[in-house]
């Protein structure tokens, strides 16, 4: 069967091969990861007890993605952060938040890009950093809040974040910050 319910099926071998029902084809991580990419619906199941395993090899292609690129998209302080939800009383409601922030954030994408778009189009391209920066500070900024107001709420006697944890958010923010003067440096230089 080629589809289930509108989505391709991936069948996992033993030897880790990947095998596209829907294309009759071996695929890669990378390949899956660009099907992603294109928004197409799979799923992954072991070829032999037909377990559906789809989370565990999205899981990963992060990994793999994170380390390969150098360039993470999870900070280290989301990471610790999340680990301490694992066997919380949390931990159920960490997922559909997650879920939720991420739906949100891909439609503040758009929003943000048409500012930037406005932003450089009325000025030449290298004299205004400053917005887009501060654009994409305040996204970071609304965020965190947000998650962190969303699991003060659900456990309302939380210690409020470690000076350490308000040390890394800044950290991550600057490292932001950083890597768009270095885009901004290579588009100057184009």
């Amino acid at each position: 069967m080629a589809k289930n319910e509108g989505q391709i099926v991936i069948k996992k071998y033993a030897n880790r091969r990947l095998y596209n029902t829907g294309t009759s084809t071996y695929v890669t991580l990378e390949d899956l990861a660009e099907m992603v990419k294109k928004g197409e619906d799979f799923t992954v199941q072991d070829a032999k007890s037909g377990d559906d395993i789809t989370h565990s090899v999205l899981t990963q292609i992060i990994f793999e993605q994170e380390s390969k690129t150098g360039n993470t998209l999870l900070p280290i302080s989301f990471l610790r952060q999340l680990i301490t939800y694992y066997g919380d009383q949390m931990q159920m409601v960490v997922p559909s938040f997650l879920e939720h922030s991420m739906r949100a954030f891909t439609e503040q994408q758009a929003q943000m890009r048409e500012q930037v778009n406005r932003a450089f189009g009325e000025s030449p391209l290298g004299k205004n950093l400053q917005l887009p920066m501060q654009m994409v500070e305040d996204q970071v900024r609304r965020n965190t809040e947000m998650f962190q107001k969303a699991m003060q709420m659900f456990s309302p006697f939380m210690t409020p974040p470690a000076k350490e944890s308000r040390k890394a958010e800044a950290k991550d923010i600057d490292e932001l910050k950083e890597q768009l003067r270095a885009l901004q440096n290579k588009l100057d230089n184009l």
